[in-house]
Parts: C-alpha cells; sequence; structure tokens
C-alpha cells in the first residue's frame, strides 16, 4: 500500500493551482464503479471553474509527497441551485443553510488509510466555519443488477451512516455523462444525504 503522507486545505491561490490535477483524478477515479464515467479534460475544467469562482469554496488534497493522490471539494449549495433547487424543492430544506461536499477522490492503492474521514471532517469544519447548519452530498444510482456492477461491490451508505448522515426523501438530482464504451450522455439519478452539524 502506498502512503498518504498529508491531507490538508486548500482554498484561494492553493486551491486554484490544484484543480488540474483535481480533474485528472477524477477522470481517473469516477471511470470506476457506480460512476462508469467516460471524462475529459475539457468538461472537467469547465465543471472545476464553480471552485475558482466560490468565496465559500474548500478543497482537501491528500499528498504523497508533492503529488496529489485524493481530492475532496465543497461549496455552498446555493452555488449549485440551478443544477440541485429542484431536487432539494419540496424538502423542508433551505438551500442557503446547506453547504455541498462534491466528490471525493482517491486513487485505489491509498484508499483504507483514513482519508475518506478525513475529508469529511475538513469539509465540515469548513462548513462550520463559514456559518453553515447542515452538510449534504449525493450518490450515484445505479441499478442493482447493472451489467458493469462489479461481483463483491458494497455501496458506502454504511460509511455515510456512521458519520451521521441520512437519505432526504425525495431529493434526488438528475445529471448527464457519457458512461464508459457508451455513444452519448445519459441521465443518472442522484440521491442527496444530508446531516446537521
Amino acid at each position: 500500500m502506498a502512503e498518504v503522507t498529508d491531507v490538508r486545505v486548500l482554498t484561494g491561490a492553493a486551491l486554484d493551482a490544484a484543480l488540474d490535477d483535481v480533474a485528472a483524478l477524477r477522470i481517473t477515479v469516477f471511470r470506476a464503479f457506480p460512476y462508469l464515467y467516460d471524462g475529459d479534460l475539457a468538461y472537467e475544467r469547465d465543471y472545476l471553474q464553480t471552485y475558482r469562482d466560490s468565496d465559500g469554496a474548500v478543497l482537501v488534497g491528500a499528498f504523497d509527497g508533492d503529488r496529489l493522490i485524493g481530492a475532496s471539494t465543497g461549496t455552498p449549495l446555493t452555488d449549485h441551485a440551478d443544477d440541485f433547487g429542484v431536487a432539494f424543492a419540496g424538502t423542508g430544506h433551505d438551500l442557503a443553510e446547506v453547504f455541498y461536499c462534491a466528490e471525493s477522490v482517491l486513487l485505489p492503492e491509498y484508499r483504507g488509510q483514513g482519508v475518506g474521514h478525513r475529508f469529511f471532517d475538513l469539509r465540515e469544519a469548513h462548513a462550520r466555519e463559514l456559518g453553515f447548519s447542515k452538510v449534504a452530498f449525493c450518490g450515484v444510482q445505479r441499478a442493482p443488477d447493472h451489467p458493469l456492477k462489479p461481483k463483491g461491490y458494497q455501496p458506502l451508505d454504511q460509511f455515510w451512516t456512521a458519520r451521521g448522515y441520512a437519505k432526504v426523501p425525495g431529493a434526488v438530482a438528475q445529471f448527464s455523462w457519457k458512461d464508459l464504451g457508451e455513444m452519448a450522455e445519459t441521465q443518472k439519478p442522484l440521491q442527496f444525504w444530508l446531516r446537521e452539524l
């Protein structure tokens, strides 16, 4: 197993400088189930622009020496209102009170060292510092019998539940991307999970 030497918060110029490496990590890690994401750098740069533009954005980087080998991002949910506002309609949660924890990506050879918990700890601390009372994220939902589901695959529901998150009934967003081996983008459901801070 390769060793994670540091996990730290990046904001401002340090966040900006790391985003191309985050894009490459997203493309690599999200190829695996359940994402099956066939991404490209141009799309990633456009998607990650939100983190450059948001004063409330945070990037938690995991490093092996100077090499970024994992990353986790977050911004106020209002920065994503166009994408997620409909999913939260009727849930009773005010978007202005919610900090959104977006992706957590970590190269497989660095897993099992507590980095996932560190990613959540540092993003939640950032959200508290900004005055947010709730934190949310969303997870991709795939059919239980999906043909590319690896044997023995276990979703992360138990990890998230142990950290105090619960599914938000009815809060399902729809996002489109091109799956590996497919010719066009298709919509996928993403279930929101939330916890009070």
